[in-house]
């Protein structure tokens, strides 16, 4: 077949060498992860932002045209996930730290995406951010999200549909959060959601 896991399975990478089965199981478990946990705890944490800054609902519902840009503040607030290993290619220096070809180095993405030097009042959530240099899919390269797209029109059409539908949304309890070092998901969120009037 010509989707993407027939060919992990049937065609040669470039390097010449296939994929052992522990490599595939390993591409296939991101596969599975990247195109679902992620973007649905997004938009999970992205409602709980949203509940917490009023203020910043109301601009969306007032100012449809600026949900893009929401979409982008809120992959920068809740990454979906908080790190990828890598290693150095070549010897370089990073702040004053010494890291050499072969060293493994863990971007923090959610430390990245608060970065001071990068993001005015980065704590604080902003849908109008413009621009947004979040690390929330990498930062491009070959490891850059392959479903980066995906992510981003799906949280953009959930919010362009919901939006015009509602008057409110509130917790009703408390947000369970998934316990991971990997994925930034939440296992419980109890909400009430009011629905604007037929129109």
């Amino acid at each position: 077949g010509t989707d993407l896991v027939s060919r992990l399975v049937n065609q040669t990478p470039m390097d010449g060498i296939p994929l052992s089965e522990r490599d595939f199981n390993s591409y296939f478990l991101l596969l599975v992860v990247a195109g679902n946990e992620t973007t649905r705890h997004t938009i999970t944490h992205s409602m709980d932002y949203l509940m917490r800054n009023p203020d910043q609902l109301a601009l969306l519902q007032e100012k449809p045209e600026l949900i893009p840009w929401a979409v982008e503040e809120f992959l920068r607030m809740a990454s979906p996930v908080y790190h990828f290993r890598r290693t150095a290619t070549r010897d370089t220096e990073i702040n004053g730290q010494a890291i050499k070809e072969g060293d493994k180095v863990v971007p923090w993405f959610a430390a990245g995406n608060r970065d001071p030097q990068v993001f005015d009042d980065p704590y604080r959530m902003d849908v109008t951010r413009n621009p947004n240099e979040h690390m929330a899919f990498g930062r491009g390269g070959p490891h850059m999200c392959l479903g980066n797209a995906l992510a981003r029109l799906e949280i953009r059409v959930m919010y362009e549909e919901l939006l015009p539908r509602i008057t409110g949304m509130h917790r009703l309890g408390e947000v369970s959060k998934l316990r991971s070092n990997f994925v930034n998901g939440i296992k419980r969120f109890p909400v009430s959601v009011e629905l604007a009037s037929a129109r």
